[in-house]
């Protein structure tokens, strides 16, 4: 019988998913910290721009790759595959042609305000900018404005970091000496954040900077003088109002509102201007189709003469009319890209590394600290270097008088170095400096020439440590600085400011003359209107929840005028209002008022009109009617009140003799509108006297200027009480005053009452 084999036993091998091969983790922290890291090498690696040069990093990799292949200002071209073939190969290992439309957009006019790129080739149009030629047809090199980027890179103000094989080194930020990320703007969408920077002016920039630098502690409105807002490349007018402009540049966040510019030629409308980014091909075939579709009946041709020496020439022939040109392009504005608006977002990396959106002010004062910091870093590296020649000149100077010893040790020592530093009480850096030499360099050492570097170096290591030592001289040289980068690259604006209320449309009925409209405001802030004087809103049916409010008639050429509870007044065209069948549209779809603000009366804008506006509390003044021009989606804050006060509707004091006061405890005053003081904005004055202690009970009901022969009708519930002309003038006082009661039964619900102004009798 054969003896059984002997074998040794091994533990079983893991099966593929066993517990022995994995770690068990708890899929939602997994997901989590996976989606994390996501967002975060998307916003600081892809996304964002870096405060301190403005840059992502695909194009500051493109920047340095192109530094280091020698292509500065003034070079030959390159082409541009050769830049992308280095891009990618040693610094941004993605697709070339990512690279190179990175590469594109640094080179456009068109699209940076502040080129860093020079493009020879076809590097794409306003009209088409992605219809850029292949990479191996173009060629490019730095532009002079990189040399604000790139001059000081190598004198140690930046860290570097391995690239992404470890073989070389990359800049992780370039020592910028202006603040690109407002030069240049930038754009962006992160994971759950985007930046939105538009571009400005070298000039106001650098102005704005020097005088935070002589003002550190300078009040944010004082910048308005030296950045009144962006400049895009193309010469389109900014009709952003000023004080929206302010709010943006003080919150980081806004909207900024953009339109064409155009001449008169006879009969033609020739633009010559288009917002940012717009094609003029594709405003044109726009317009072409609302011809098509007979919604312009004012324009009978267009034709684009654009070539190179007008890069930009639409021409828009118009038909003979009534109709004033400046309205008709408004109108073509409000249908079309001749008017756009850009949202506004300063949502950039900082200095600490993460992101954030930034008050222009802030992002300025970060930006000098980090450009100060970065001069500092400067000063050491030349300090080093100063240092490190002063320190071979004293040692060239003591072997200099005795070069026969040097060359004797030279020759009979072993250990040549320390021979010399134990001869001449060298360094160690002396002494290589000396073995470095060659024998005829070391023959013709002169000790004057030495002695005059080694006073101008002393000079210089003074004048380092002491810049070092006070910050005040530090912040004279980065002034010093700017004024001269200022000198050299600073050009006039391109974008004017014009401050205009949006564009408006017409209708074809308006193109002739004005028709007669009604338009209607409900309780929750819904607008409606309706041709004509005879519809009567009041009896119309509301949303759920909602009910009639207030009415206004005019003219349907006229500006509506809304009002607030806040004290905010805002305009409105009619014509941009649906019609009184439909439910209508809330008006915070047209404007933007604050969240807990709700509108209160609407009136139709005359030129001579007058309104009288009061609050709760019984103040009250006169608006005048240029007051009552705001061009602005969130309004303008006329009424300045109190915390806890309202303002009521407001009405039209046209016409009126007098104003009847009601207040909440059935008080009426009626007073004479001459006492009532004209104001812009303001708090007024008291019309109607309501004790401090009494105002959580008490409050002005109504304000109402009535005509000679208007009496009053008070209404609550079944119960009414009539106030003529007559009885009204027994309530007659001055302005301020308490009033007097009225008759018994009154008051009765005084929050049912309803206010009705009488006409007068054949009236």
């Amino acid at each position: 019988m054969r003896p059984r084999r002997k074998t040794h036993s091994r533990p079983p091998e893991p099966r593929l998913g066993s517990r022995e091969t994995h770690e068990s983790i708890d899929l939602g922290r997994f997901v989590e910290k996976a989606y994390l890291d996501y967002s975060m090498t998307v916003i600081l690696d892809r996304a964002l721009p870096h405060l301190a040069d403005g840059l992502k990093p695909v194009q500051r990799r493109i920047l340095y790759a192109m530094h280091e292949l020698g292509l500065g200002n003034s070079p030959k071209f390159k082409k541009s595959a050769r830049t992308v073939g280095d891009v990618i190969g040693k610094f941004h290992p993605h697709g070339d042609q990512a690279a190179y439309e990175a590469l594109v957009l640094m080179a456009q006019p068109f699209s940076c305000r502040y080129p860093l790129v020079t493009g020879q080739g076809n590097f794409g149009s306003p009209d088409n900018p992605k219809s850029f030629a292949a990479m191996r047809y173009t060629e490019c090199r730095l532009s002079p404005y990189a040399e604000l980027l790139l001059s000081e890179l190598d004198q140690g103000t930046v860290d570097w970091a391995p690239n992404f094989d470890g073989t070389l080194e990359e800049p992780l930020l370039l020592p910028a000496r202006m603040p690109w990320v407002l030069l240049n703007g930038s754009s962006g969408i992160a994971v759950g954040m985007a930046t939105d920077i538009p571009p400005h002016n070298l000039g106001e920039i650098a102005r704005a900077l020097i005088h935070l630098l002589d003002h550190p502690k300078a009040d944010p409105a004082t910048l308005w003088a030296d950045v009144p807002g962006p400049d895009f490349p193309t010469d389109a007018e900014i009709t952003t109002d000023p004080e929206e402009l302010k709010t943006l540049y003080k919150t980081g966040s806004g909207m900024i509102r953009c339109r064409a510019r155009y001449l008169r030629e006879g009969h033609d409308l020739v633009v010559n201007a288009l917002p940012y980014q717009v094609s003029g091909s594709e405003v044109l075939t726009e317009l072409a189709r609302l011809i098509e579709a007979g919604e312009l009946p004012w324009v009978r041709d267009l034709r684009d003469e654009s070539d190179q020496e007008h890069p930009t020439r639409l021409v828009i022939t118009l038909r003979e009319g009534e109709l004033p040109v400046e309205r008709i392009f408004e109108h073509l504005c409000a249908v079309s890209d001749l008017e756009r608006s850009y949202r506004v977002n300063f949502n950039v990396i900082t200095p600490a590394g993460a992101p954030r959106v930034l008050a222009l002010v802030d992002l300025l004062k970060q930006w000098l600290e980090f450009r100060l910091a970065t001069q500092e870093r400067l000063l050491r590296w030349q300090l080093g270097r100063v240092q490190a020649r002063l320190e071979v000149v004293t040692g060239l100077l003591r072997v200099h008088h005795d070069l026969d010893a040097v060359i004797r040790v030279i020759r009979e020592s072993d250990e040549v170095r320390e021979e010399l530093m134990r001869v001449f009480e060298l360094s160690e850096r002396q002494a290589e400096a000396i073995l470095d030499m060659r024998l005829r360099q070391l023959a013709r050492l002169e000790s004057l020439v030495l002695e005059k570097e080694k006073q101008t170096l002393a000079a210089r290591e003074t004048e380092i440590t002491d810049t070092l030592s006070s910050p005040a001289r530090l912040r004279k040289m980065v002034r010093a600085q700017l004024l001269a980068d200022r000198e050299r690259f600073a050009d006039a604006r391109r974008s004017p400011l014009v401050p205009r209320l949006p564009a408006g449309r017409l209708s074809r009925e308006r193109s002739v003359r004005g028709e007669a409209v009604t338009v209607a405001l409900s309780r929750r802030g819904w607008i409606r209107t309706a041709r004509g004087h005879e519809w009567d809103p009041s009896q119309s049916t509301y949303r759920s929840g909602d009910s009639f409010l207030a009415l206004a008639r005019g003219d349907s050429r006229e500006t509506l005028i809304l009002f607030d509870s806040q004290g905010r007044i805002y305009n409105l065209g009619p014509d941009e209002l649906p019609d009184g069948r439909s439910p209508g549209i809330p008006l915070t779809s047209q404007l933007d008022p604050p969240t807990d603000a709700r509108f209160v009366s609407l009136a139709f804008g005359k030129s001579e009109m007058s309104v009288l506006w009061a609050d709760a509390w019984g103040y009250g003044f006169v608006l005048p009617a240029p007051a009552l021009r705001v061009r602005l989606r969130r309004g303008r804050q006329l009424f300045r009140l109190p915390e806890g006060d309202v303002a009521l509707a407001a009405r039209s004091l046209d016409l009126a003799d007098r104003v009847a006061l009601l207040a909440s405890s059935g008080r009426l005053l009626v007073i004479d509108p001459g006492e009532i003081p004209h104001l812009d904005r303001g708090r007024g004055v008291r019309l109607l006297a309501i004790p401090t202690e009494r105002r959580g009970e008490e409050c002005l009901l109504v304000a109402v200027p009535l005509a000679p022969g208007e009496g009053l009708r008070l209404v609550s519930g079944r119960h009414e009480c009539p106030l003529s002309p007559a009885r009204l003038e027994t309530y007659r006082g001055n302005r301020g005053r308490r009033g007097r009661g009225l008759p018994d039964p009154w008051p009765r619900r005084m929050e049912d009452l309803v206010v009705e102004v009488v006409p007068a009798k054949g009236g």
